[in-house]
């Protein structure tokens, strides 16, 4: 059984992830990955802003790069670190744009080279590596979610395992996470 003070704690981490909703009965199937773990890293961009809109370059109407993400705070005990993009607001619900499995737990920074021995699951379309954001025409600002995660174990799962096998061992092994949310909005 849960102390009070344990209880309060989740449910507090849920509120400021925006995961009570789907906890508490919501029919959300597309769940992010370890919603109760605690929000101990701190996630950053030098080439994006937390709540702010996400420079063209860097998506489907510029020329796609990616943008390098940084993280400190990660748990004692971590053995490895996943990275996961995703937009939050597709309409089918969120969608990957990358996801980066098994990097060393020591790793602080994350750009376009893929560091050994870490490796890609594929994104939503099935394809490994990095996809940029591109949501439909008339949208509103969808939301960008970087997400780093602290696990206890490398998952061992293959290059360009499906996104679902990767967040459901991600889900697992999770002992700390952190996000950067940035929006996007393609004009017409």
């Amino acid at each position: 059984m849960r102390s009070p003070q344990r209880t309060v704690g989740i449910l507090t981490t849920m509120l400021l992830t925006g995961t009570a909703a789907s906890a508490c009965g919501g029919s959300d199937s597309h769940e992010d990955p370890a919603p109760s773990v605690t929000a101990s890293i701190t996630v950053h961009s030098p080439d994006i802003r937390a709540g702010a809109s996400i420079p063209r370059r860097y998506t489907c109407d510029g020329s796609g790069e990616v943008p390098r993400l940084r993280w400190s705070g990660v748990p004692k005990g971590a053995k490895a670190l996943a990275v996961l993009v995703d937009d939050g607001d597709a309409p089918a619900g969120p969608y990957v744009h990358w996801l980066v499995l098994d990097l060393p737990a020591t790793t602080t920074s994350l750009g376009s080279r893929v560091p050994a021995p870490a490796h890609q699951a594929g994104d939503s379309a099935g394809k490994p590596g990095w996809t940029p954001p591109c949501p439909p025409n008339g949208d509103g600002a969808h939301h960008y979610r970087f997400t780093v995660y602290a696990l206890r174990a490398a998952t061992r799962l293959p290059n360009g395992v499906d996104d679902a096998r990767a967040k459901k061992a991600i889900d697992d092994l999770a002992v700390g996470r952190g996000q950067l949310v940035a929006t996007y909005k393609r004009r017409p």
